[in-house]
């Protein structure tokens, strides 16, 4: 297997809060910063690792509606909010839903050319304070970010119409999508009740009970529940609210460090990166990335996919999943075990970091070696990572 060049880059620590719904009155995080939110993920890095603050040499952070709330630096604010020293720099990236996943691949660069030796990577989303709508608003205000040039190479739709065209081109039916939403569900409340996201989780107080969990899974989610849901993108299509994953609210981090670095400050490496990319793809069918990422990491490594022990693919939508299953033909057992974002929840720019955290403490309870994390991106893109496990 290839291997990234330069330095080693190892995961030392993966953590998330518990996912929120973005829901005005019922919403855990509704009188929640995002600062806070993020905050409470780097402390919880720190005390877990044992990391000094000062030891962070930067913070790279994803977030896909940097505005209001989440504007002017978010990851930085939440640090300096912390109270954490001044000294330690922070960027924040957006590549829509792939930023977290991205914050860790540039991260993880980052420490592999010898630029750094401990970033945190990572993201935010607070959805309810943030709505996918604001971007809409901002532009009428200061401008439209797809022009009548740009419009007259592309028909731009959204995201949902996109998921419509994937159903469609790979000719998944309802009950496939339905049935696949079911399982996320089925999966992540089995999770739940078994504590596998207690490795992943840090428990905050919010809305006025200690929260150690998601609050949109809903295990009793039947087929015939979804079945009677009405398709939501077009009026005779396939896609619903419950094959779709729910705007969620949430922050999640991963701490990475070369092996000098883990020396120095004994930290236990859980695993390395061995090889991450990120591809473009018809920015109309544009949540297809997932398959040309996959089979370009695949390919360059000398792998089939059979070679991987568990996969983390972000459930934006079953007909993303779907299709992915179609193309690379994964044994499914292997592939989002605990469920995934239709039921845990998907705050756009923080799922690609819980995605690690969800995968490596997987990976370490069935002792598996090879694990990868895949996502697709608003805007015709896909995201992918190949990690290995490090033996404790």
């Amino acid at each position: 297997m290839a291997r990234m060049a330069g330095r080693e880059a190892l995961i030392v620590e993966a953590l998330r809060t518990p996912m929120g719904k973005a829901h005005p009155e019922r919403g855990w995080y509704r009188d929640t910063h995002p600062n806070e939110m993020l905050g409470s993920v780097y402390g919880a890095l720190l005390a877990s690792t044992g990391l000094a603050p000062s030891a962070i040499e930067d913070l790279v952070i994803g977030c896909t509606a940097p505005f209001g709330e989440q504007s002017r630096n978010v990851a930085r604010n939440a640090w300096l909010q912390a109270g954490y020293p001044p000294e330690v720099p922070a960027t924040v990236l957006d590549r829509r839903c792939g930023s977290a996943q991205t914050a860790v691949e540039m991260a993880a660069a980052l420490v592999a050319s010898g630029t750094h030796d401990v970033v945190i990577a990572g993201g935010v989303e607070h959805m309810g304070h943030v709505p996918m709508s604001s971007p809409a608003k901002i532009s009428e205000l200061y401008g439209d970010p797809w022009p009548a040039a740009l419009r007259e190479r592309y028909d731009f739709v959204p995201q949902g119409e996109s998921a419509e065209l994937i159903a469609e081109r790979w000719d998944l039916s309802r009950t496939q999508l339905d049935e696949f939403a079911v399982r996320s569900h089925r999966l992540a409340a089995e999770a739940v009740a078994s504590g596998r996201f207690e490795r992943e989780m840090i428990s905050l107080q919010l809305d006025g009970e200690r929260r150690t969990s998601d609050q949109a899974i809903r295990g009793e989610t039947s087929l015939e529940t979804l079945a009677g849901l009405k398709t939501v993108f077009r009026e005779n299509g396939r896609i619903t609210a419950g094959t779709s994953s729910p705007m969620s609210d949430g922050a999640a981090g991963v701490v990475i460090a070369s092996p000098e670095a883990a020396d120095k400050y004994g930290l236990q490496p859980r695993a390395r990166i061995l090889d991450q990319t990120t591809v473009g793809v018809d920015p109309i069918i544009m949540l297809s990335g997932p398959i040309p990422a996959t089979r370009k990491l695949l390919e360059r490594n000398g792998m089939t996919i059979d070679d991987i022990d568990l996969v983390e693919i972000n459930e934006a939508f079953s007909s993303v999943v779907l299709a992915w299953e179609r193309e690379l033909k994964p044994d499914m057992d292997r592939v989002n075990v605990n469920g995934g974002a239709i039921a845990l929840g998907h705050p756009v720019g923080a799922s690609g970091a819980r995605l690690f955290g969800t995968l490596l403490a997987e990976m370490e309870r069935r002792d598996a070696e090879i694990g990868l994390v895949t996502m697709c991106c608003g805007g015709g893109l896909g995201t992918a990572t190949l990690v290995q496990r490090v033996d404790t």
